[in-house]
């Protein structure tokens, strides 16, 4: 179960599912025809429904549909999020309502429901993707920030609360990632910058952040839960200013 599955780390994630062997169901704002096509490529099974993660009626359409046709499902991706790029002081109270209802509320009925089915399996893997943002201070885009950093929260409470249920609970914090949602915001200074501040000296892909979705879904990750892994190379441990040398 992939949200926001019709482009970018969603899609990757699909994708990278599918390529490992898994049937995907996923939920986007917008037809998810490509990333159809894409999973049935590597010989799987794949639902992609149309709707917004930020309405609880659609969430439960998700899980239901993978029920009915496959009689259940084992991971829970909440990915689905839109970058806002706004200063706090000109973020109006429907702006910051609006970014929250997906970008946040999204991932909380994604983690209830995926919690109540594996509850009944004994259980199961939810992965929040989160963002670097939510670690390190960055300005002009408050709502997403804190939207990033309560999942964070939320994903520690939870892997404590559902540990005893067999469901292990972890996130997974991009740093800078070449997608569709970030087309604007990065401008040619803006890559720049990251080329010079990230260590391995480029802005990341998708596909790097879809194979460690699918390391933590996997067995070899059956011992990890509560835990932020941050796919940045490098650049949010990077504190090199230039000092002059002895």
């Amino acid at each position: 179960m992939v949200t926001g599955a019709s482009s970018g780390i969603g899609q990757a994630i699909a994708v990278a599912f599918a390529r490992a062997g898994a049937d995907v169901a996923g939920m986007s704002l917008e037809e998810a025809t490509e990333t159809d096509e894409l999973v049935r490529a590597e010989g799987c099974d794949t639902i992609q429904l149309v709707g917004d993660t930020g309405d609880l009626e659609a969430v439960d359409r998700l899980a239901n549909a993978a029920i009915e046709r496959w009689r259940g499902f084992d991971v829970w991706v909440n990915n689905a999020a839109r970058l806002f790029v706004r200063p706090l002081l000109e973020t109006t109270d429907d702006e910051w309502h609006r970014l929250l209802r997906g970008n946040l509320h999204g991932y909380f009925y994604g983690c209830r429901t995926a919690a109540r089915h594996f509850a009944g399996r004994g259980g199961g893997r939810i992965i929040n993707v989160t963002s670097i943002s939510g670690i390190v201070g960055v300005g002009g885009i408050g709502a997403y920030t804190a939207a990033k950093g309560a999942i964070m929260a939320l994903t520690k409470a939870l892997a404590v609360e559902l540990g005893s249920s067999g469901i292990t609970v972890n996130a997974l914090a991009p740093g800078a990632i070449d997608t569709p949602l970030n087309v604007d915001a990065y401008t040619p200074g803006i890559r720049r910058v990251y080329e010079q501040r990230i260590p391995l000296g480029r802005i990341g892909t998708a596909g790097e952040v879809a194979d460690v979705a699918v390391f933590l879904a996997s067995d070899a990750a059956r011992y990890i839960t509560g835990q932020q892994i941050v796919v940045d190379g490098g650049l949010v441990v990077n504190g090199t200013v230039g000092h002059g040398r002895d």
